[in-house]
């Protein structure tokens, strides 16, 4: 059993949510927040698996909420997944780079939402590397070109030679399957790879490990290439 917090301060979008889910086998609703506030508490009171966190909202933002509850959740921490209006909105960097395991645009349909829920409680990607890479490329602010030289950046500098090589890959947009072809490895080596990354580099999800890796140099915006 799956269980759901749903975060949206507009009622009507938050009762359809809600009336999706408990609709659906194997989840169940454990709570509804108006606000980013009343998310980080019944978060706290409920330890859901999954939420659902609307980006923008008065007072605190889901971007705030998602932070504060991502800092405070003993694990396993729940998978949150932001809904938007559009899906290049200008929060959805900081949405990802707050620890969010993807996002769902608002007018998706009711297989998609249930699909997403099922893909983050299980710890897939919730949507297409090339969708995380060209969020990416379109919010993220950074001067200079790609590492080219065989040394990491040295923000990465705790990392293997093959699990940069791995994050690179990730970052331009290659699935898990796509790299263990690449790199003539199991898809089991890539997600050991890509774990040990994560916790070297103190990362709640794959999304966050891909800005990182446009954020320190190891790739391009525009490119998704070291």
């Amino acid at each position: 059993m799956t269980r759901v917090l749903v975060a949206d301060d507009q009622l009507l979008i938050r009762a359809g949510l809600v009336g999706l889910l408990r609709a659906a086998p194997g989840v169940e609703v454990v709570g509804e927040a108006g606000d980013g506030a009343e998310a980080v508490a019944l978060a706290a009171d409920t330890r859901p698996d999954v939420i659902l966190m609307d980006i923008r909202m008065p007072g605190m933002s889901g971007i705030v909420a998602t932070r504060e509850i991502l800092a405070t959740a003993p694990e396993p921490a729940p998978r949150i997944l932001m809904l938007t209006t559009f899906d290049l909105d200008e929060y959805v960097y900081g949405a990802l780079r707050a620890g969010a395991s993807g996002f769902l645009l608002k007018d998706s349909s009711p297989e998609r939402l249930l699909a997403a829920v099922a893909a983050v409680s299980g710890g897939d990607a919730l949507f297409a590397p090339s969708v995380t890479r060209r969020l990416v490329e379109a919010f993220a602010q950074r001067g200079g070109g790609a590492n080219d030289s065989a040394q990491p950046p040295a923000d990465l500098a705790a990392l293997t030679t093959r699990e940069v090589e791995v994050l690179r890959l990730i970052a331009g947009g290659l699935s898990n399957a796509d790299i263990a072809d690449r790199l003539y490895i199991s898809e089991a080596t890539v997600k050991t790879h890509l774990n040990r990354t994560m916790a070297k580099l103190d990362l709640d999800s794959r999304a966050q490990a891909v800005v990182v890796a446009y954020e320190t140099g190891l790739v391009t915006p525009g490119t998704g290439r070291g």
